[in-house]
């Protein structure tokens, strides 16, 4: 049976908009938590870099609020706020002591319902201007920058949506009208494409007749349209496909990224146990033999991503030091990796206790349980899958880790991203 019981009750506005309550009144805090189904993913060849734009727009004032009075008025109220835009969605999320939830509703409701008005060509090429600056910042200038760019490159053909980055196209950017900004918005920020989770310390009748006030007469969209390109492609890339860069890096990198099953599927949960055998904490195989042992590498990094669409991914890094060679220091990754194909029941216990503890002490924070409960809806119609997580971990044997090792780990699926400091050349 699983440990956790996270209180939760559904209901539907007319318009679409599914709302998620889950109340807490251990503390004086309340998270509204917005989930939209539109990330990169929802992008066409062309108009790449739109939903994480919208991120930025979101916050440059709508009908009833000025520009970046958003931050002030949340901030003002004791309360904290951010954005994130990803594959497949972006989020909006506040925390605010109990008695400001309405100012976060009105807030949330009003950029829905009421954001074209405000928006207009000087916004739009401010936005797109702080957007060129981030990618400046984030990719083209910092060591290592464009390692999603070129690794998302590698693992998804080009017609998947999947194979350009969050951030996007500048180029794209640079072409986009005001006319396709606003059709974009009108496509994917509407009730129906939504989640609404408020969480914490509030109260169950007042709160509901809240949303309804605020968004119940927002008009639901058109039904959303399916995700752009193909997504459909091999389980196996096929081969090991590779990219060299030789750059400004202070160290060697290597990055081995494989196609992986979607967070969907039944196997992602496999996933995230290998990734945590191999690369969490400092007695996982990476750390221990790469960095402890062998002191070919000096950090590790293992992630899997829970992509929905098609497949998704699983990467392991390892930075090594200036005399070691990028050749070795793949090697050594691969051995690793293939290695699980051995992998002992002790190791398989270790990673899902470590995947546990992460999962337990973020439920702690009303914000990320809010979240949690948004993604779950959003994605599986299923907010109570949250509480069987622990279910779908435990299931793992390490039968299940060597099968997933050797049918998903192999140089037939395998992309190697190389970074090599000039110094190398």
């Amino acid at each position: 049976m699983s440990d956790l019981s996270i209180p939760f009750e559904r209901h539907r506005l007319g318009n679409g908009l599914r709302i998620i309550l889950s109340h807490d009144s251990s503390v004086p805090v309340v998270a509204v938590n917005l989930w939209y189904g539109v990330g990169s993913r929802n992008e066409p060849q062309g108009r790449t870099g739109f939903a994480h734009l919208f991120e930025h727009m979101m916050f440059q004032g709508s009908a009833h609020v000025p520009k970046n009075r958003h931050f002030e008025l949340v901030e003002r109220a004791g309360g904290t706020l951010n954005a994130t835009t990803w594959f497949d969605r972006t989020n909006y999320f506040e925390s605010l002591p109990s008695n400001q939830l309405e100012l976060a509703l009105w807030l949330e409701s009003d950029r829905m319902g009421w954001m074209l008005p405000a928006m207009d060509q000087e916004k739009l090429d401010n936005q797109r201007d702080v957007v060129k600056n981030e990618k400046r910042q984030r990719y083209d200038n910092q060591p290592y920058g464009d390692w999603d760019e070129r690794l998302q490159a590698l693992v998804f053909p080009e017609a998947h949506p999947y194979h350009h980055t969050v951030i996007g196209s500048m180029e794209d950017l640079d072409a986009a009208t005001l006319d396709d900004v606003e059709a974009f918005f009108r496509t994917y920020y509407v009730p129906n494409n939504a989640v609404l989770t408020v969480a914490g310390d509030f109260e169950r009748s007042r709160t509901l007749d809240a949303i309804d006030a605020y968004f119940g007469e927002i008009p639901a969209g058109r039904p959303i349209p399916p995700v752009p390109g193909d997504p459909t492609l091999p389980p196996r890339i096929g081969e090991t496909v590779r990219d060299r860069v030789v750059a400004d890096v202070p160290l060697p990198r290597v990055i081995l990224a494989s196609r992986i099953p979607p967070y969907s599927s039944p196997e992602f949960a496999v996933a995230e146990v290998a990734r945590g055998v191999l690369g969490t904490g400092r007695a996982s195989r990476l750390y221990r033999r790469l960095v402890r042992e062998r002191k070919v590498a000096k950090d590790v990094v293992s992630y899997a991503f829970p992509l929905l669409t098609g497949a998704s991914m699983l990467l392991v890094w390892a930075t090594g030091y200036e005399d070691t060679r990028a050749e070795d220091l793949e090697r050594a990754v691969a051995l690793e990796l293939e290695g699980l194909s051995d992998a002992e029941d002790a190791e398989i216990a270790r990673a899902i206790a470590v995947t546990e503890t992460d999962l337990v002490r973020s439920l702690e924070r009303v914000g990320e349980r809010a979240d949690l409960l948004s993604m779950f809806e959003l994605y599986f119609d299923d907010p109570g899958r949250l509480n069987r997580e622990l279910d779908r971990l435990r299931a793992v044997t390490s039968g299940d880790v060597r099968r997933f090792a050797a049918e998903r780990l192999g140089p037939d699926n395998r992309a190697v991203l190389t970074y090599v400091p000039e110094a190398q050349r």
